[in-house]
């Protein structure tokens, strides 16, 4: 059975660079560029740029993991070579 590799392997890049983008502007973005922006919005009495830069990026990071497996679930579905 032949697999089509290279689009395989496109798809896989292209998940995970959509994925280090929001990674990026999560962590480095709103923890320290975007920081004195987002502290004039405030979450449960604290600074939004404070909450990023300490709680609100491990939430997000979490939210990545599982959308990175069902995503891949999905590529490799559909390019054929899921584990059985």
């Amino acid at each position: 059975m032949q697999h089509d590799s290279h689009g395989y392997w496109k798809a896989t890049l292209g998940l995970l660079t959509r994925i280090l983008i929001v990674w990026f502007v999560v962590s480095f973005g709103a923890g320290i560029l975007f920081a004195d922006l987002l502290n004039n919005i405030h979450i449960g009495g604290y600074p939004l740029g404070f909450w990023f830069a300490h709680q609100g990026s491990m939430y997000i990071f979490i939210v990545l993991i599982f959308y990175y497996a069902k995503k891949m679930g999905e590529i490799d579905r559909q390019f054929d070579v899921e584990e059985k």
